[in-house]
Parts: structure tokens; sequence; C-alpha cells
């Protein structure tokens, strides 16, 4: 065979140039990495075999090209292996999303099982021991008591198993009396020697006695000072009593000291009035006539208010501002803050409530104008209006002593959510305060046993397999009797999300204020809802077994428009719900136990005084707690159908109808005054056109709510949303005049 043309070379420099490159070793023909030492030369090894040849027959030429294409070659396949996987992982998918379409949930109705179930396990007795451990000491909003039963709340929630529970803190201005300076009202002879004082503090009910941190009575963010003047009584302190005063009777209360009685109107806007008449101090009282049922003996014989009892209370007009030096905004360490003397509402005279025993002390020698008839209360004394005293004690004037002080304070709300299932963003509201003037046996702990209890309930259900289809979150606010400070803070500092997300606000103060019958306020898109609520549980009343609450709040209180239903009253203000449904919108709802409606007494007689103890709720008001039952069982079936329905239960029929009668009621009451309505050419005519097309647009959205696909996921969100928002539309976003968050 003829060799190749690399063979006829000389075979060293052959070698030499491939062991150069390194291909080869020279000694052995392996491979060999990187270069070889050029120096060290060894024989070369001829190909002495065919096989040899072969192997030789390689030039770095050849041998480049041969692995320039192995490369290609591996590359080729490369690529034609990655087009492979993504076909077929095109067409899995394809298969997945043509073949695989989603199952559609099947919205369906709260189970009644579940919901019988949630009301079975609320107890009388349960509520009845949560009342008796929140009651055992005073726990004034900003002391060390409150928040102690705050983190007593808060753990024993986690333990109930909702999924979180947090405290979370506010620092506002809260006031309090002076512990060394006390607050007295006195009268002073013409030397200004003190021949009368008011009680410095109220007797203390038995069992009682060696509690050292019962408040006295006093009345919250007074000015401090020692005004002393002539007294004018000025019946209930409203607008139209200080008119009368000074149209029709002649009587200037400018530089006086005036005594009001409580009733009627906010102890607050007594003390507005008061100051706008020119007067410099204000003495507040109640009266038996307002304050005592026929029959019924002072507390501990019965639950009337005894003599040396004084109701206490703040006296801002916040006009749901919160905290009067962060208005509008959550009272946080950021926040901008007026200066103490600079905040919203607080009044610039003093101001003290005393009982109606030293009322009648400071009432009995009036002089001046005889009162008219409807000013007299029921005290043993001639309600003469003044000024002053008759002509013996003529010389005689009646001194303030107040040394109240406002200071910023920590207070905190406890938050507890229990997570929705499907939407987790949708938020139902179930919320009360805890704090009290002292211990708070009707309000506000009532209340808060009563939530207590409804979160327990909450708890046993999630352990068999229950979960709520939105989010459920219980409140329990402090600082309420300060102006409502917890519950606006916490919605002034998350009001974007609450205006997005929040389904509705269920109120949970007081849950008994009588012995008679249910009341219930609220928004009339909610009102369908109380009803169906109240026919699945039962009457608490003896000897009506078997009855429904539904039908014996019926028989008890029905509506006098005609309408064949218990009655349901508006939202006013004054409780917690305010900021979430004045200021933001937000569907509300209260229902508590009340007194008939023909009683002539204002509120409960003991409210806010010492008397206020778990004793009065055992032994007069609710001994076998099952009026307390069936109010958490209202609340809570109320929280339970907003949170699990699938369709919101909000009825925007019932708030037609309600524009309905609002709109006729606004003309009855124009059409008494029908020179002025000529006068300044009013006409009613755009606002029942505007009702009217409500009204048609409310029935429309009904129809088509009846044809809503429950699978159909959207169409539910989108239906739940219009009834969500329906009570936003009604805010006006600058408020009412001087009143902005009044919306």
């Amino acid at each position: 065979a003829v060799a190749p043309v690399w063979a006829r070379e000389c075979p060293a420099r052959a070698f030499e140039r491939e062991e150069g490159l390194g291909y080869f070793s020279a000694s052995d023909g392996t491979h060999s990495k990187g270069r070889t030492n050029p120096r060290k030369r060894e024989s070369p090894v001829l190909p002495s075999t065919a096989a040899d040849v072969f192997r030789y027959s390689v030039t770095p030429k050849t041998l480049k090209f041969s692995l320039d294409s192995m490369g290609a070659d591996k590359r080729r396949v490369r690529c034609i292996q990655w087009a492979i996987v993504f076909v077929i992982l095109f067409f899995v998918g394809f298969i997945i999303g043509w073949f695989a379409k989603p199952m559609p949930v099947q919205y369906e109705k709260p189970s009644p099982s579940y919901l019988h179930e949630f009301l079975d396990e609320m107890h009388a007795e349960n509520i009845r021991e949560h009342l008796r451990k929140f009651t055992r000491l005073p726990h004034l909003a900003g002391t060390l008591q409150n928040l102690r039963l705050a983190e007593q709340i808060q753990k024993e929630w986690l333990a109930f198993g909702l999924d979180s529970a947090e405290l979370v803190w506010y620092d506002v201005l809260l006031s309090y009396p002076n512990g060394t300076k006390p607050n007295y009202i006195s009268i002073v002879d013409q030397h200004g020697e003190e021949f009368f004082k008011s009680l410095l503090a109220e007797p203390v009910p038995e069992g009682y006695e060696d509690l050292t941190d019962i408040v006295p009575p006093y009345s919250a963010f007074s000015a401090q000072g020692k005004p002393e003047g002539d007294l004018v009584y000025v019946n209930y302190g409203r607008t139209e009593d200080f008119f009368k005063l000074d149209r029709e009777m002649g009587i200037n209360c400018t530089g006086k000291i005036v005594i009001a009685r409580y009733g009627k109107i906010f102890r607050g806007n007594k003390v507005k009035n008061a100051m706008l008449a020119g007067a410099k101090g204000i003495v507040l009282y109640s009266d038996p006539a307002d304050y005592s049922a026929v029959g019924v003996e002072p507390y501990p014989a019965g639950w009337n208010l005894p003599g040396g009892g004084a109701q206490r209370g703040n006296v801002l007009n916040l006009n749901g501002a919160g905290d009067p030096l962060t208005p509008g905004y959550p009272a946080k360490e950021y926040t901008y803050r007026f200066s103490p003397e600079e905040g919203l509402g607080l009044p610039k005279i003093p101001v003290h409530p005393i009982g109606y025993n030293d009322a009648a002390r400071l009432l009995k020698n009036m002089g001046g104008t005889a009162s008219p008839p409807d000013w007299k209360g029921a005290l043993n004394v001639s309600y003469n209006i003044g000024p002053g005293f008759s002509d013996e004690f003529k010389q005689n004037k009646v001194r303030m002593t107040i040394h109240t002080y406002n200071q910023v304070t920590r207070i905190y709300n406890v938050i507890g959510k229990i997570r929705g299932a499907q939407e987790p963003d949708r938020y139902v509201i179930l919320g009360g305060h805890r704090d009290a003037w002292v211990f708070g046996g009707i309000d506000p702990i009532s209340g808060a046993a009563v939530v207590h209890e409804i979160a327990q309930a909450s708890g046993k259900l999630m352990q068999r397999g229950w979960r709520p289809r939105r989010t459920l979150i219980f409140a329990s606010w402090d600082a309420e009797e300060f102006g409502l400070l917890g519950s606006t803070e916490w919605a002034e500092d998350n009001a974007k999300i609450l205006q997005d997300r929040a389904v509705a606000y269920i109120n949970a103060d007081s849950a008994i204020e009588g012995m008679y019958t249910l009341r219930v306020d609220c928004t009339p898109s909610l009102q369908t809802l109380v009803y169906d609520v109240t026919k699945q549980v039962g009457s608490p009343e003896v000897g009506e077994e078997g009855m429904s609450l539904y039908d014996s709040w019926h028989k008890r209180d029905n509506w006098t428009d005609n309408r064949d239903a218990p009655r349901i009253n508006k939202l006013g203000s004054g409780s917690d719900f305010e900021a979430y449904f004045i200021r933001l919108g937000i569907a509300s709802a209260r229902a508590r136990y009340t007194k008939n409606r023909k009683d002539t007494y204002s509120n409960y007689p003991v409210y806010h005084s010492v008397y206020e103890t778990y004793e009065i709720v055992e032994h007069f008001y609710d001994p076998t707690f099952q009026r307390l039952l069936a109010v958490a069982r209202v609340r809570g079936g109320l929280i339970f159908h907003l949170a699990d329905a699938p369709i919101l239960p909000l009825n925007c029929l019932e708030y037609a109808h309600a524009l309905i009668q609002y709109a006729h009621g606004i003309l009855k009451i124009a059409q008494k005054h029908p020179e002025a309505m000529q006068r300044y050419t009013v006409s009613f005519d755009a606002l029942f056109s505007a009702v009217n097309n409500f009204t048609n647009a409310a029935n429309d959205f009904h129809q088509r709510l009846k044809k809503v696909d429950t699978t159909d996921l959207l169409a539910v969100r989108m239906v739940n949303d219009q009834l969500m928002y329906l009570e936003r539309a009604f805010i006006d976003p600058l408020g009412l005049p001087d009143r902005p968050f009044y919306r």
C-alpha cells in the first residue's frame, strides 16, 4: 500500500507538529491535555499496522472539521429536542384547557344545620358568667384595669379559635377628675362661706365598699373653674327652652349658673346651648320624672336610681370627629395634633352632674318666675325659674368648684378576625365597647358579654368544619364613653379599606335596657333580614314558650303606619356605629331589649351610675339571662347571614319604601308653614321625582336579582357589590354644613 503524504514526511517533524498541538503524547500516542515540553524529544513510533496507519491518517485540519461537524450535529439535535418538548407541552396545555373546564362553584344558601348549630351554641349560663367576670372591677377607659380586660378578651378570643386577635392602640384626649381636689356644687352666703355642698361621691352599693378606684360623678371634658352666681332653672336645656326663657319670659342667662335636668337631648348639646345663652356654668341632674319608674324602689331594693346617684358622661360636641385633637385622622404618633386647649368640641364653661337629692336642695328655695306645667319634674319643689333664690335667701349664690383635667392617654381596641373562605376581602363587623364609667353592668358589659358568647359559638362551629364565606371581624372598642373614640379612630385608620370592603356593621352596645320587648334600629336595607332572623329565635318571655321572638315583638310594638310588622326605628347616633354608618356609608343595625314605649322615664334609671352592677341585671333585668340570650341570637344571626349568604341579604325595595315615607314626612312638616313655602317658592317636585326614579330602579334590580345564576361567580360578585355600595350612594363627600363628618 502507498503510504499517505504525511508518512513520507520526516516522522519526527510530523509528530512534533502533533505534539505541539497537544493531541497525542509523543511517547505512547495517548491523548494529552495541554502542550508538551518541546525540549524533551522522544523517538517517534512509526505506524506498523493497517490499524496504525488508519489511526494516524487524521490531520489537525481534518480533525477540526470532524469536531465542528459533530458540534453542529449536537446543536441541531438539541434544537430538535426542545422543539419536540415545546410542541408536546403546547398540546398538553391545549388539551387540559379544552377538556378540563373549571367546575362551577355552587353558591348554596347557608346550611340551615350550621345556622341552627350556631344559635344553639349560645347559652344563657355562658353569658351570665361573661357578665360576672367582666363587671368585677371598675374599668374606665385609659386605666390599667381596662387594658387588662382587653388582654383577657384577646386571649380568650384566640382560645375560642379565631384566626387572629390583636390590640390596636391610639393616643387620644381623655378627661378625669382630680384625685386630690374634688368637684362639687355649693351654696354660699353673702360672705362667701359655703353652707351646703353636694355629695363628693355616690354611696357605694353593698359588696363593693372595699374598692378604691371608683371614679366619682363628673362631666368629662368640663372646663375648670369656680364660677359663682345666681341660679336659673332651664328645664332640659334645649334650644326651645332657652328661647322660651329669653323671648317669652324675658330671662337672660348671661353670667348666670344654669341647672338642667337630663333627658330629651344629648348632654353635650345642653352645655353648648348654655354657652350660647351666656351662662358661666351648668349643673346637670336626673329628675325622678325622667329616671324613675312608677312603683319601683330605688336600688338595691329595686332598679330605680337612688337619690345620691348621678349620671356621668362626656359633654363634648364632636359631631362625629373622633379624638378632639386629631379630627378626621387616626390618633397615632405620626398625626398632627391640636393643643389640648384647642381641641375640637371642648366646652368653655364648668359642668357637673349631681343626684336628685342635691338638686332638690338647690331648687327648693328658687325665686323668680314660676315654671310652665311641662317644666315641672317629680321633686317636691316649686321648680321656680329664678334667677336666684327667693327673698329671704336672695343673698345666697351658687358656686361650682371644678378641677377636672384633660390628658392624652393610650387606649386599646381588641380586633378579632375569622378569615372568609370564598370572599376574604368582604368584611362583616360586630363591634361594641368595653370601657365603662364604673362597673358597666348594663352599659356596656351586657353587650360585651353577648359579643363574647357569639365569638365563642363561632369558634365551636369552626371546629366542626364551618368557615364563613366572608370575613368576620369582632371588635371590643375602647373609650366609647369619651366620645366614641376607639371605634372612630379605627374607622379613620382603615377608612379606605372599609369603604371598599365592609358589607355591614352590627352594633353591640348595651344588650338590655328594659324588660318589655326587642328594639331594633337599622338601615332600611337590613329590615327584611332582621325580620327573618327574629322568626328563627324563640321568645324569652315567660308564658310565650314556642312563640318566636318576631311574634312576641310584633305583639308588643307594631308599626303605626298601616304596616303589619314589628316597629323598626331609624338609626340616629350616639353609639359606635356612628362612624361606620354616618361617615363611611356602611349598612348598620343595633338590637337590644328595651322598655315599653309608653313608659315615661327616659332610658334605664341607673344609667352611667355606680349602681350598674352585675346584681342589678341578675336580680331585676334578666334573672334567667334568656333576654340576653335572645339578643345574642339576633345579633349572631345577623352576622351569620351577612357573612355566609351567597347573595347579600340586603333589600333595596325596603330602601325605596323608606325614602317614600321620608319624603312624605318632610312634605307634611313643610305644609304646616304654607306662607313660608309660598314666600320662598318651595317645591317638592324634584324630591319626589328622585324618589320615583330610585323606586323604579330598585324594582328593576330586584327582578334581575331573582334571575341571577348563583353558579356564575362574576354575576354574584357584581350584584353583591351593587347591594353593598347602595348605602354609600347616599354619602355627601362634603358632609352637612358645619358638620363635615356627618355625611
